[in-house]
């Protein structure tokens, strides 16, 4: 038992220093070929934070293990908005202006219902996975649109948009970029191979569903960039994109993460995930748009209260998932 621990911390901690390794070969590589910064940071370094769970998802889902994928999707969700969120307030009281944050904020709370009608019915079928990757396209592709389009109008003024530029790593040589590309490539997928396969070996040894390994360990596991970014966003008193990265991996995860299991697996779910995650996770992702829409207009903000409610959200899950484990 011993040993599977030791072998889920390490695989964990790879799982996330290879996808920290991949962003940087594949912004360099862009950026050698000329992609505007703005679009890399919008697009790769966006979706590396959301690169773990990925490759979770498909891993578990390939095993044959797709309630461990839906349960880290649900999971990461709820743990970036009610732990890491709540923790970066705490800390730092937010004050978000981003124009996207702003129209972003009802699109995740659309994606997240979305995600909980399809998985009501304790079926999740490959029509739903496809859609929901689909629309991971469409999402993407309109956000650069609208983004190009307001820069060759206007001096671009969005501050998530300027801060996301500016996260975009300093271009390192083809060599060395194609040289952390491909320890990315091939560490990613055998880091989390060794995490799911460690992960179900623990769950099933304490009588854990393997949903709920997916729920708790790996879903905290794969936030920890998350929480790593926020916190260095504050430092940098850069609040717009602290928010952004939560509202960005959100619908990463909805779209991207939790249509792998879909497409790769479908067929019937845990019930516990229809009934008791997936209104969790919208129950939290409408306090999120409450909590950050109080005032219609200008800026709003994420005070230390409310980043206190946000942490007894997520420990009130917590004993929720383990009391229910007793039984």
């Amino acid at each position: 038992m011993l040993l599977q621990i030791f072998i889920l911390l390490v695989s964990l901690i790879t799982l996330v220093w290879s996808a920290d390794k991949f962003v940087l070969g594949a912004s360099s590589v862009a950026r050698n070929f000329g992609v505007s910064p703005m679009i890399i940071g919008l697009t790769i370094v966006a979706m590396g934070s959301s690169a773990p769970e990925m490759m979770i998802a498909a891993t578990a889902s390939l095993e044959g293990y797709p309630d461990t994928a839906i349960g880290n999707a649900i999971g990461s969700n709820i743990t970036n908005i009610a732990l890491v969120l709540g923790i970066t307030a705490v800390m730092h009281p937010l004050t978000v202006s981003s124009s996207t944050i702003k129209r972003e904020l009802p699109l995740i709370l659309a994606v997240t219902a979305i995600a909980y009608w399809m998985l009501f019915d304790e079926h999740f079928s490959f029509t739903e996975g496809l859609i929901l990757i689909i629309g991971f396209v469409v999402y993407i592709v309109a956000l650069l649109l609208i983004t190009l389009k307001r820069a060759k109008t206007n001096p671009m003024d969005d501050a998530m948009i300027i801060e996301a530029e500016q996260e975009v790593p300093d271009a390192i040589s083809n060599t060395w970029a194609f040289t952390w590309l491909t320890i990315g490539i091939i560490l990613l997928p055998l880091s989390a191979t060794y995490l799911v396969d460690s992960s179900v070996f623990i769950a099933k040894s304490f009588g854990i569903s393997d949903l709920v390994i997916g729920l708790t360990v790996i879903a905290i596991g794969t936030s920890l960039p998350e929480l790593a970014a926020s916190i260095m966003s504050i430092i940098k008193k850069e609040d717009d994109l602290a928010m952004g990265n939560i509202i960005g991996s959100n619908i990463f995860n909805i779209l991207a993460v939790l249509s792998l299991a879909g497409l790769i697996s479908p067929g019937d779910i845990d019930p516990e995930a229809s009934y008791r995650d997936a209104p969790y996770m919208l129950g939290i992702t409408v306090l999120l748009f409450l909590l950050c829409f109080t005032k219609r207009l200008g800026n709003f903000k994420i005070t230390r209260s409310k980043g206190i409610l946000l942490l007894v959200s997520f420990v009130a899950y917590q004993l929720l998932l383990f009391s229910q484990l007793k039984d």
